[in-house]
């Protein structure tokens, strides 16, 4: 079964929070003709691996407060852990969404979509529990990394994100060797760390993957 065809199971966003994200990060990082967006990578299942972790839950950080407004130096300064911020945000945009355009945001055609995303990306919409600012950096932070994080963490399905940069993945000896040369490193497949755990990749004696590498109109070398 290709790895595109693989069915998610979430561990942690229920179903309508999963249709939200789908929706979301597909506004976000479009399907268009460079290619497959941000669903098809599995963004949403990338987020969804995150919240279920420490990360989630803020495992590893400070949780006693005081919470004050800090500046973008401080980083994060929210009361609520990243699992609250979806679960309470995901539901009050919705409930936004119906009380304004009479459905929740996945049903919503996507030049409003665009709109809600712009509303809460400049603070626009006041939610009752969380700022909306906050909300969206978040889900714009963690669809970017879902989008171009090794696939080893749920997203990038296919090495979407990847292709569309002409990035190969880890690195083989060769691209380590030639970091600084401006000229592109075209390979014919990416390699990620699920390639190399499954042995699906060639290594070198020292363990690099070796890249196939395309010339520059595109043939094998």
């Amino acid at each position: 079964m290709a790895e595109s065809q693989v069915p998610y199971a979430y561990n942690y966003l229920t179903g309508a929070e999963a249709r939200f994200l789908d929706a979301a990060v597909e506004r976000l990082i479009p399907t268009d003709e460079l290619g497959p967006g941000a669903k098809d990578a599995g963004v949403t299942y990338y987020i969804d691996q995150q919240l279920r972790g420490m990360w989630g839950t803020h495992g590893r950080q400070y949780r006693s407060g005081p919470w004050h407004e800090g500046t973008p130096q401080q980083g994060f300064q929210s009361r609520l852990t990243p699992q609250e911020i979806y679960r309470v945000g995901i539901h009050e945009i919705n409930e936004y969404c119906n009380q304004k355009h009479g459905k929740n945001f996945e049903f919503l055609a996507a030049d409003l979509q665009d709109q809600v995303l712009h509303a809460l990306e400049e603070g626009g919409v006041s939610l009752p529990s969380l700022s909306s600012k906050l909300f969206f950096d978040i889900l714009w932070r963690n669809t970017e990394e879902g989008f171009f994080a090794d696939p080893i963490y749920g997203g990038n399905r296919d090495k979407i994100g990847w292709k569309l940069l002409g990035f190969p993945g880890v690195g083989g000896s060769e691209y380590n060797a030639r970091l600084d040369n401006p000229e592109p490193y075209r390979v014919k497949e990416p390699v990620s760390i699920v390639d190399i755990e499954q042995l699906r990749a060639k290594l070198d004696a020292q363990g690099f993957p070796k890249h196939e590498k395309l010339d520059q109109q595109g043939g094998r070398k």
